[in-house]
């Protein structure tokens, strides 16, 4: 299928604005009024932006500890996120999760698990419930290379298949599990998981490619929707920045700077800005004016977020259960 320019300059809008909160985020971080660690999400943005482009409001995404972008694509509001990661009573999770518990229910964000591979079961679960209740809503779930070290994703992978659930697996192999490369975790260079065609749709493809995401993922939904069941889709990318925090918390010495900045020289943002530049799907102009508004807009997200009351001692009360 072949995207209109309409939608092409929605993705570039989308990962432009992604890219742009977390560099904030980012040069903002050690200043200490973000009292909660961040996973940033630069160089992965095509993946969040292509996959959410297919979904719907009322289909559902579960996240990990690196849910920045999956939250924005999804629709996620920005004001409540920067709120959440100051930890004010006016965050999306009402100051009580931080930056890896994000969610916005009304966009379908079903929240985000910041234990390894542990929003897969949740993801899987949104599935069976849909199909039980007879619901028009497909389920994805993100998660990284390190989740596929997880048993939970293979008892999940043939739970789904077996039930024909109507779940997208959304892997992003950035090669990465905090300090340990692929290659020490998995006997081959290859995470990639294939089932039977008849009982999964999989694929793996360049997650740096917003538009191949996107015609990928719009399969997978397809599919689901038709009561197919679920797809596997590996969306190989880099995370630019480290694990955690900003650049001056990166430890030093597990990675190459080389194998750094030939990613950087991939990034997937100004990639595709200068393919639609050359295609005339946007001029400077435009950029300019996109730009002006990304920025106007976490300017007043921030402001928002630091205006913010913070939760009071009688929250800690609030959302406890007992017998």
């Amino acid at each position: 299928m072949s995207l209109t320019a309409e939608a092409k300059r929605g993705l570039l809008r989308t990962m432009l604005r992604i890219r742009r909160v977390q560099e904030r985020i980012e040069s903002e971080y050690l200043k200490d009024e973000m009292k909660t660690p961040v996973h940033l999400y630069i160089g992965q943005e095509a993946i969040a932006s292509g996959v959410c482009a297919t979904l719907r409001t009322r289909d559902a995404i579960n996240s990990n500890h690196r849910s920045h972008g999956h939250y924005l694509a999804k629709g996620g509001d920005l004001k409540a996120m920067m709120a959440e990661l100051f930890c004010r009573s006016t965050g999306c999770s009402k100051g009580y999760g931080g930056s890896m518990h994000l969610v916005d229910v009304e966009h379908g964000n079903m929240g985000t698990s910041a234990i390894v591979g542990g929003g897969i079961p949740i993801g899987t679960g949104l599935g069976l419930a849909f199909q039980m209740q007879k619901l028009d809503r497909v389920s994805v779930v993100f998660f990284g290379d390190g989740a596929a070290d997880e048993g939970t994703l293979y008892e999940s992978l043939n739970y789904a298949m077996l039930k024909k659930l109507p779940v997208v697996y959304v892997m992003e192999n950035n090669g990465w599990a905090v300090c340990s490369p692929t290659l020490t975790r998995q006997c081959g260079d290859n995470v990639f998981h294939k089932g039977a065609p008849d009982r999964l749709f999989s694929a793996k493809i360049d997650g740096n490619d917003p538009e191949l995401v996107y015609e990928t993922t719009f399969q997978a939904v397809e599919r689901a929707r038709k009561g197919e069941g679920p797809s596997f889709i590996e969306c190989t990318t880099y995370r630019i920045l480290g694990h955690a925090g900003c650049v001056a918390q990166d430890p030093k010495g597990y990675r190459d700077p080389a194998e750094i900045e030939a990613w950087r020289e991939r990034c997937p943002v100004c990639a595709y800005q200068a393919k639609l530049v050359s295609e005339g799907v946007v001029d400077a102009q435009a950029l300019a004016a996109a730009e002006a508004e990304i920025k106007a807009e976490i300017d007043a997200a921030f402001a928002f977020a630091r205006q913010s009351p913070l939760p009071t001692a009688a929250d800690l009360h609030q959302n406890l259960f007992c017998e």
